[in-house]
Protein backbone atom coordinates (compact mmCIF):
# COMPACT_ATOMS: atom_id res chain seq x y z
CA UNK A 1 0.00 0.00 0.00
CA UNK A 2 1.08 3.69 -0.38
CA UNK A 3 1.39 6.40 1.86
CA UNK A 4 0.79 10.11 1.52
CA UNK A 5 3.18 13.41 1.70
CA UNK A 6 1.34 16.22 2.62
CA UNK A 7 2.60 15.79 -0.77
CA UNK A 8 3.85 11.67 -0.45
CA UNK A 9 2.97 8.64 1.35
CA UNK A 10 4.57 5.39 1.99
CA UNK A 11 2.59 2.94 -0.53
CA UNK A 12 3.69 4.94 -4.17
CA UNK A 13 0.35 6.54 -5.16
CA UNK A 14 -0.01 10.13 -5.28
CA UNK A 15 -3.38 10.69 -4.86
CA UNK A 16 -4.04 14.06 -6.88
CA UNK A 17 -8.09 13.82 -7.56
CA UNK A 18 -9.73 16.76 -9.20
CA UNK A 19 -7.24 18.96 -9.76
CA UNK A 20 -8.49 22.12 -11.98
CA UNK A 21 -7.99 24.12 -14.22
CA UNK A 22 -5.80 24.23 -17.56
CA UNK A 23 -1.90 23.76 -18.31
CA UNK A 24 -0.88 26.35 -20.87
CA UNK A 25 0.31 30.06 -19.76
CA UNK A 26 -2.40 31.93 -22.69
CA UNK A 27 -1.24 33.56 -25.45
CA UNK A 28 -1.24 37.34 -25.94
CA UNK A 29 -4.14 38.42 -27.63
CA UNK A 30 -3.52 38.76 -31.13
CA UNK A 31 -2.23 42.56 -31.96
CA UNK A 32 -1.02 42.75 -28.35
CA UNK A 33 2.37 43.20 -27.59
CA UNK A 34 4.34 39.81 -26.92
CA UNK A 35 4.87 39.23 -23.39
CA UNK A 36 7.92 37.22 -21.67
CA UNK A 37 7.37 33.69 -21.09
CA UNK A 38 7.95 34.59 -17.25
CA UNK A 39 5.16 37.26 -17.42
CA UNK A 40 2.64 34.99 -19.12
CA UNK A 41 3.74 32.88 -16.40
CA UNK A 42 2.65 35.32 -14.21
CA UNK A 43 -0.45 36.66 -15.44
CA UNK A 44 -1.48 33.25 -15.94
CA UNK A 45 -2.03 33.02 -12.13
CA UNK A 46 -4.70 35.09 -11.30
CA UNK A 47 -6.30 35.39 -7.41
CA UNK A 48 -8.97 32.79 -8.80
CA UNK A 49 -7.02 30.50 -10.61
CA UNK A 50 -4.85 30.26 -6.88
CA UNK A 51 -7.82 29.85 -5.04
CA UNK A 52 -9.29 27.12 -7.14
CA UNK A 53 -5.91 25.25 -7.91
CA UNK A 54 -5.82 21.86 -5.97
CA UNK A 55 -3.54 20.72 -3.66
CA UNK A 56 -1.49 18.19 -4.18
CA UNK A 57 -1.92 14.74 -2.07
CA UNK A 58 0.63 14.05 0.50
CA UNK A 59 2.54 10.73 -1.06
CA UNK A 60 1.78 7.08 -0.61
CA UNK A 61 4.66 5.01 -0.94
CA UNK A 62 4.88 1.32 -0.57
CA UNK A 63 7.27 -0.83 1.81
CA UNK A 64 8.91 -2.14 -1.09
CA UNK A 65 9.93 1.21 -2.66
CA UNK A 66 11.62 2.35 1.01
CA UNK A 67 14.86 0.55 2.53
CA UNK A 68 14.44 -0.55 6.41
CA UNK A 69 15.04 2.17 9.32
CA UNK A 70 16.10 1.52 12.79
CA UNK A 71 14.32 2.38 15.34
CA UNK A 72 16.03 5.43 17.05
CA UNK A 73 16.12 6.55 20.57
CA UNK A 74 13.76 8.72 22.67
CA UNK A 75 13.76 12.33 21.62
CA UNK A 76 14.85 15.73 23.14
CA UNK A 77 11.70 17.85 24.49
CA UNK A 78 12.53 21.40 24.35
CA UNK A 79 10.81 23.09 27.77
CA UNK A 80 8.89 26.22 28.05
CA UNK A 81 7.88 26.84 24.85
CA UNK A 82 4.76 28.60 24.26
CA UNK A 83 3.57 26.52 20.95
CA UNK A 84 4.81 23.11 21.52
CA UNK A 85 3.56 20.19 21.06
CA UNK A 86 0.91 20.97 18.13
CA UNK A 87 -0.70 18.53 15.73
CA UNK A 88 -1.85 21.35 13.75
CA UNK A 89 -2.73 25.31 14.18
CA UNK A 90 -2.45 28.32 12.54
CA UNK A 91 0.33 30.40 13.20
CA UNK A 92 -0.24 33.21 14.99
CA UNK A 93 3.76 34.24 16.44
CA UNK A 94 5.03 35.95 13.40
CA UNK A 95 8.33 36.37 12.45
CA UNK A 96 10.23 36.04 10.04
CA UNK A 97 8.46 32.65 9.01
CA UNK A 98 5.56 34.71 8.34
CA UNK A 99 7.44 36.04 5.10
CA UNK A 100 9.47 33.11 3.95
CA UNK A 101 7.12 30.30 3.43
CA UNK A 102 4.73 30.45 0.98
CA UNK A 103 2.24 28.33 -1.26
CA UNK A 104 3.80 26.78 -4.52
CA UNK A 105 1.44 27.23 -7.72
CA UNK A 106 2.09 24.72 -11.04
CA UNK A 107 0.33 22.56 -13.25
CA UNK A 108 0.23 19.05 -13.07
CA UNK A 109 -0.70 16.84 -15.68
CA UNK A 110 -3.08 19.38 -17.62
CA UNK A 111 -4.39 20.73 -14.41
CA UNK A 112 -3.47 23.70 -11.42
CA UNK A 113 -1.92 22.10 -8.36
CA UNK A 114 -0.28 23.78 -5.02
CA UNK A 115 2.18 22.40 -2.61
CA UNK A 116 3.83 25.05 -0.20
CA UNK A 117 7.61 26.04 0.24
CA UNK A 118 10.36 27.79 2.04
CA UNK A 119 13.13 30.81 0.94
CA UNK A 120 16.41 29.83 1.84
CA UNK A 121 19.70 31.45 2.54
CA UNK A 122 21.90 30.75 -1.05
CA UNK A 123 24.64 32.46 -3.18
CA UNK A 124 21.95 33.63 -5.85
CA UNK A 125 19.31 34.66 -3.42
CA UNK A 126 16.96 33.22 -5.13
CA UNK A 127 16.35 30.03 -3.94
CA UNK A 128 13.13 27.95 -2.88
CA UNK A 129 12.93 24.63 -0.84
CA UNK A 130 9.88 22.31 -1.38
CA UNK A 131 8.97 18.41 -2.05
CA UNK A 132 10.34 16.65 -4.93
CA UNK A 133 7.25 15.73 -5.80
CA UNK A 134 5.88 19.59 -5.75
CA UNK A 135 8.66 19.67 -8.93
CA UNK A 136 8.25 16.43 -10.59
CA UNK A 137 6.09 13.69 -10.68
CA UNK A 138 5.13 10.25 -12.40
CA UNK A 139 8.02 10.91 -14.83
CA UNK A 140 7.44 14.90 -15.47
CA UNK A 141 8.46 17.85 -14.63
CA UNK A 142 5.86 20.46 -13.29
CA UNK A 143 4.77 23.71 -15.62
CA UNK A 144 3.79 27.26 -14.78
CA UNK A 145 5.93 26.82 -11.55
CA UNK A 146 5.52 29.85 -8.70
CA UNK A 147 5.87 30.94 -5.31
CA UNK A 148 4.36 32.99 -3.73
CA UNK A 149 5.32 33.88 -0.14
CA UNK A 150 2.87 35.02 2.55
CA UNK A 151 0.47 34.09 0.58
CA UNK A 152 -3.06 34.73 1.84
CA UNK A 153 -6.34 33.99 0.07
CA UNK A 154 -5.17 35.16 -3.38
CA UNK A 155 -3.33 38.11 -2.07
CA UNK A 156 0.11 38.22 -2.93
CA UNK A 157 1.71 40.79 -0.58
CA UNK A 158 5.31 40.09 -1.88
CA UNK A 159 4.67 39.14 -5.37
CA UNK A 160 4.13 36.21 -7.38
CA UNK A 161 7.84 34.76 -7.98
CA UNK A 162 8.40 32.43 -11.17
CA UNK A 163 10.77 29.84 -11.52
CA UNK A 164 13.81 30.09 -13.55
CA UNK A 165 14.67 26.65 -13.14
CA UNK A 166 13.15 23.72 -10.90
CA UNK A 167 15.38 20.58 -9.61
CA UNK A 168 15.61 18.01 -7.44
CA UNK A 169 18.25 15.49 -5.60
CA UNK A 170 19.38 13.34 -8.13
CA UNK A 171 17.67 10.38 -6.78
CA UNK A 172 13.92 11.64 -6.74
CA UNK A 173 15.10 12.80 -10.77
CA UNK A 174 16.38 9.57 -11.42
CA UNK A 175 13.32 7.10 -9.39
CA UNK A 176 11.16 9.29 -7.08
CA UNK A 177 13.05 8.39 -4.45
CA UNK A 178 11.31 8.71 -0.71
CA UNK A 179 14.00 8.88 1.18
CA UNK A 180 15.06 12.23 -1.21
CA UNK A 181 11.85 13.86 -1.64
CA UNK A 182 13.16 17.27 -1.97
CA UNK A 183 12.60 19.65 -4.68
CA UNK A 184 14.55 22.59 -5.41
CA UNK A 185 13.74 26.51 -7.65
CA UNK A 186 15.86 29.05 -8.64
CA UNK A 187 12.82 32.34 -9.59
CA UNK A 188 13.95 34.90 -11.26
CA UNK A 189 14.18 38.39 -10.60
CA UNK A 190 10.81 40.19 -9.62
CA UNK A 191 11.13 44.63 -10.26
CA UNK A 192 14.52 44.20 -10.41
CA UNK A 193 15.02 42.34 -6.98
CA UNK A 194 16.03 39.29 -5.68
CA UNK A 195 13.84 37.07 -3.27
CA UNK A 196 15.28 36.70 -0.43
CA UNK A 197 16.85 40.31 -0.69
CA UNK A 198 12.57 40.93 -0.13
CA UNK A 199 11.53 38.36 2.21
CA UNK A 200 14.42 37.33 3.83
CA UNK A 201 15.72 33.58 4.04
CA UNK A 202 15.69 30.70 6.81
CA UNK A 203 19.31 28.95 7.55
CA UNK A 204 19.38 24.81 6.34
CA UNK A 205 20.77 22.64 8.02
CA UNK A 206 22.75 19.18 6.59
CA UNK A 207 23.33 15.89 8.71
CA UNK A 208 21.68 17.67 11.87
CA UNK A 209 20.68 13.91 13.14
CA UNK A 210 17.40 12.78 14.61
CA UNK A 211 15.36 12.66 17.78
CA UNK A 212 14.89 16.72 17.47
CA UNK A 213 12.91 19.21 18.45
CA UNK A 214 11.38 20.69 15.55
CA UNK A 215 8.47 22.69 13.89
CA UNK A 216 7.30 22.31 10.51
CA UNK A 217 5.09 24.98 8.53
CA UNK A 218 2.73 24.58 5.31
CA UNK A 219 -0.41 25.59 3.82
CA UNK A 220 -2.59 22.95 3.79
CA UNK A 221 -5.67 23.37 1.34
CA UNK A 222 -7.54 19.81 2.12
CA UNK A 223 -9.94 19.90 4.31
CA UNK A 224 -10.28 20.69 7.27
CA UNK A 225 -8.14 23.06 6.04
CA UNK A 226 -8.40 25.75 3.36
CA UNK A 227 -4.89 26.89 2.14
CA UNK A 228 -5.78 30.48 3.31
CA UNK A 229 -3.14 30.27 6.30
CA UNK A 230 -0.02 29.21 7.35
CA UNK A 231 -0.58 26.34 9.72
CA UNK A 232 2.25 24.40 11.76
CA UNK A 233 3.01 21.52 13.72
CA UNK A 234 5.63 21.23 16.30
CA UNK A 235 7.07 18.28 18.55
CA UNK A 236 9.84 15.78 19.06
CA UNK A 237 10.88 13.97 16.23
CA UNK A 238 11.79 10.44 15.86
CA UNK A 239 13.66 8.41 13.18
CA UNK A 240 10.64 6.01 10.72
CA UNK A 241 10.48 3.19 13.03
CA UNK A 242 9.06 1.27 9.73
CA UNK A 243 10.06 1.93 6.31
CA UNK A 244 11.98 4.86 5.35
CA UNK A 245 14.93 6.76 6.60
CA UNK A 246 12.83 9.96 7.32
CA UNK A 247 11.80 12.10 10.31
CA UNK A 248 9.08 11.18 11.68
CA UNK A 249 6.47 13.84 13.79
CA UNK A 250 2.52 14.15 14.92
CA UNK A 251 0.90 16.25 12.64
CA UNK A 252 -2.67 16.16 11.43
CA UNK A 253 -1.82 19.11 8.27
CA UNK A 254 -3.36 17.74 5.11
CA UNK A 255 -2.75 17.85 0.63
CA UNK A 256 -1.26 21.27 -0.22
CA UNK A 257 1.30 21.17 2.69
CA UNK A 258 3.65 19.07 0.68
CA UNK A 259 6.85 20.90 0.65
CA UNK A 260 6.38 22.97 3.80
CA UNK A 261 9.91 23.85 5.80
CA UNK A 262 10.79 21.88 9.11
CA UNK A 263 13.34 23.46 11.16
CA UNK A 264 15.45 22.47 14.07
CA UNK A 265 16.72 25.17 16.76
CA UNK A 266 13.20 26.79 15.67
CA UNK A 267 13.14 30.22 17.52
CA UNK A 268 8.97 31.03 18.68
CA UNK A 269 9.70 34.61 18.70
CA UNK A 270 11.79 35.28 15.67
CA UNK A 271 10.41 32.38 13.43
CA UNK A 272 13.48 31.49 12.63
CA UNK A 273 15.09 28.24 12.59
CA UNK A 274 17.33 25.76 10.55
CA UNK A 275 15.60 24.02 7.84
CA UNK A 276 16.29 20.55 8.56
CA UNK A 277 12.96 18.91 6.11
CA UNK A 278 9.94 18.91 4.20
CA UNK A 279 6.86 17.85 4.82
CA UNK A 280 6.93 14.81 2.30
CA UNK A 281 4.43 11.80 2.73
CA UNK A 282 2.47 9.95 5.85
CA UNK A 283 1.46 6.15 6.32
CA UNK A 284 -2.88 5.45 5.60
CA UNK A 285 -2.27 3.11 8.32
CA UNK A 286 -0.84 5.79 10.71
CA UNK A 287 -2.68 8.54 10.87
CA UNK A 288 -1.63 12.02 12.27
CA UNK A 289 1.55 11.70 11.60
CA UNK A 290 3.69 13.06 9.37
CA UNK A 291 7.42 12.45 7.32
CA UNK A 292 9.89 14.43 5.78
CA UNK A 293 13.38 13.07 4.46
CA UNK A 294 16.59 13.44 5.82
CA UNK A 295 18.68 16.62 4.79
CA UNK A 296 21.79 14.67 4.06
CA UNK A 297 25.00 14.73 1.73
CA UNK A 298 22.62 13.94 -1.27
CA UNK A 299 19.91 17.09 -0.30
CA UNK A 300 23.24 19.31 0.65
CA UNK A 301 24.18 18.17 -3.57
CA UNK A 302 21.52 19.23 -4.72
CA UNK A 303 21.04 22.64 -2.68
CA UNK A 304 24.80 23.67 -3.87
CA UNK A 305 23.70 23.17 -7.64
CA UNK A 306 20.63 25.39 -6.91
CA UNK A 307 22.16 27.81 -4.93
CA UNK A 308 25.11 28.63 -7.22
CA UNK A 309 22.42 28.64 -10.45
Amino acid sequence: MRRRPHSALLGLVAAVGGLLGVGAAPAPAAGAPSLSAEQQVRNFWTPQRMRAAQPLDLLRVSPAKVAPARPSGPAVSVPSTRAFPQKGGAWTGGGAVVKTSGRVFFTYQGRTASCSGNAVTSQNKSTVVTAGHCVKMNGAWHTNWVFVPAYNDGQTPYGTWTAAKTSSTDQWAASEDINYDVGLAVVNPLGGQRLTDVVGAQGVQFNGGYNKAMYAFGFPAAAPYDGKKLIYCSGNTTKDFLFSQDHSLGCDMTGGSSGGPWFNSFNESTGTGLQASVNSFGYTFLPGRMFGPYFGNEVKAAYDKAQAG
